[in-house]
């Protein structure tokens, strides 16, 4: 009886998990097949694409782009915007590798503080979203310029490299043939999804960015809600600053330079609305997956860095014109 019963239960969560797949592929089947498409137009006309080695470094490049776009999904939920995301990574891998190689911080310490300082940055632009009326992509432009010019006073504008393996491990080690970075990815993306589906506070972001006015008289501390976004958006950041930094075996002042362009591009993409109250995680996976591909074809193809930006600039406008569309 009890095995019966054990079966029971068994096969009660893979139909639950069956319907969960089904529903996902349902509700992104058009970026979906955008993704394929691009996928099958590259391997065309390089079949350099489809090998293992540069799956893996799609993977790899995608990682940092989607921490971003993780905590990005958050705040463009919230109705707000985050244009400081890459200063943050400049300043967070300065920070760190000075830590430990001028002052000679423990690479454990170095890390968290770090990380600490890109949540301090978060913070602040939560704290000044939640209790002034100065718009968050004012907030966050002027944060923007704050960390980028903290990056290269503290650098004097040059890199900083650490050659100490067990610190370069963080972003260049593997885990049997997966990346770290990857391994992380997939804790990060686990996070978020039970944050913004099973939590209150998640429920919470959607009812801000649907409605504030309604929100606030519902009895929802709109103030907590935009102080933990923002703060969040400073850690994913900061996290990437660390893991970049140990990739590159160095802090450059110039690092993250427009990554905040690709992590609003593959929020976007994902079906994220730029007025806030609608989104979800699994969306923005595929959206920053779209942009990987993208960037890793277009240096495939030999396409000029110059023209990608170009690029990536009518993806995102051809993106919001479709939510617009959607919406109408």
């Amino acid at each position: 009886m009890s095995n019966l019963s054990y079966e029971t239960k068994n096969d009660h969560i893979f139909l639950k998990m069956g319907n969960a797949v089904l529903q996902y592929l349902k509700e992104n089947k058009g970026i979906l097949i955008g993704l394929v498409v691009l996928c099958i137009f590259i391997s065309i006309m390089n079949p350099d694409f489809l090998t293992t080695n540069n799956l893996m470094n799609v993977l790899r490049q995608t990682s940092t782009n989607m921490y971003l776009a993780i905590a990005m999904t958050m705040v463009i939920i919230l109705g707000g915007i985050d244009l400081s995301v890459g200063s943050i990574i400049a300043v967070t891998g300065v920070a760190t590798t000075m830590l430990i190689a001028v002052a000679g911080f423990p690479i454990w310490l170095a890390v968290v503080i770090g990380i600490l300082v890109g949540m301090l940055f978060g913070a602040f632009n939560g704290y000044v979203s939640a209790t002034t009326i100065i718009p968050p992509f004012i907030i966050t432009l002027a944060t923007m310029n704050i960390a980028r010019g903290a990056a290269y006073v503290i650098s004097d504008g040059k890199p900083v490299r650490v050659m100490d393996d067990s610190f370069n491990v963080i972003g260049s080690g593997y885990i049997g043939p997966v990346p770290m970075q990857v391994i992380y990815l997939i804790v990060f993306l686990i996070i978020a999804y039970l944050i913004m589906n099973k939590t209150r506070l998640g429920r919470h972001m959607y009812a801000v960015g649907g409605n504030s006015e309604a929100a606030k008289f519902s009895g929802i501390n709109i103030k907590k809600v935009k102080l933990f976004a923002y703060t969040f958006s400073g850690f994913m950041a900061g996290v990437a600053g660390v893991v970049l930094s140990a990739r590159m075996f160095s802090g450059q002042p110039t690092a993250g330079d427009m990554a905040e362009l690709d992590a609003i591009a593959a929020v976007v993409l994902g079906g994220t609305s730029m007025t806030g109250g609608r989104g979800k995680i699994g969306g923005t996976v595929i959206g920053a997956l779209i942009i990987g591909v993208l960037s890793n074809g277009l240096n495939l193809l030999g396409v000029s860095s110059f023209w990608q930006y170009v690029v990536k600039g009518v993806v995102i406008l051809v993106a919001v014109y479709a939510d617009v569309f959607r919406k109408k």
